[in-house]
């Protein structure tokens, strides 16, 4: 008894190793000047309420450095959008719409933390470096790398906090409004994403 064998109907399959769709995903994930404008101001935005919803929820605003950490929080939110916006084009490119959805919730979260994490180190190893030994020493060298290893570590106990209640809402938010705008489609005639 012999059953007939089922042929593959449709594309040839590529390769695991072709990166023939490299060129594209680089194009495809290059953003235009207002959404990297607009995205960031408004992320920034979502981002410094945020904050300012923590600080006020925790310790009723009553902190001295009320606008400082705002500032902070909407600086690097600010600074990772465009990282987040180009990796998310990039790792989304032709996905459906739930990876999409899940590629920006990852870019958005690693790069807003990532950037305000170095931002808080930046600022924190400029305050202590006045007591840090002369400049490009093996004293220095030591001193900087536990300075900021311990405001990174400060950032990932304290500072997570600003992005909570209010800055997960903001989150999943952008990634919906992302991962919809986001079309994985692609036009049949002319061969471009729609």
């Amino acid at each position: 008894m012999s059953t007939p064998v089922k042929r593959h109907k449709g594309p040839k399959p590529r390769p695991a190793n072709d990166n023939s769709n490299l060129r594209d995903r680089f194009l495809a994930a290059r953003p235009g000047w207002r959404d990297i404008v607009y995205g960031a101001i408004a992320w920034g935005a979502a981002m410094a309420i945020s904050a300012q919803a923590s600080l006020w929820l925790s310790v009723a605003a009553l902190t001295s450095h009320y606008w400082s950490l705002t500032a902070l929080a909407f600086a690097g939110a600010a600074l990772a959008w465009p990282f987040s916006l180009v990796a998310f084009r990039f790792i989304a490119f032709r996905r459906a719409r739930e990876a999409a959805f899940a590629a920006a919730f990852l870019c958005l979260t690693v790069f807003t933390i990532g950037i305000t994490s170095a931002l808080f180190a930046i600022i924190f190893r400029s305050y202590y470096a006045q007591w840090h030994g002369e400049p490009f020493t093996k004293l220095w060298l030591v001193q900087t790398v536990f300075t900021t290893a311990s405001a990174l570590y400060q950032f990932a106990v304290l500072g997570i906090r600003l992005y909570l209640p209010l800055g997960v809402g903001s989150l999943f938010m952008a990634s919906w409004l992302l991962a919809s705008r986001y079309s994985p489609t692609k036009n049949r005639k002319s061969g471009i994403l729609a």
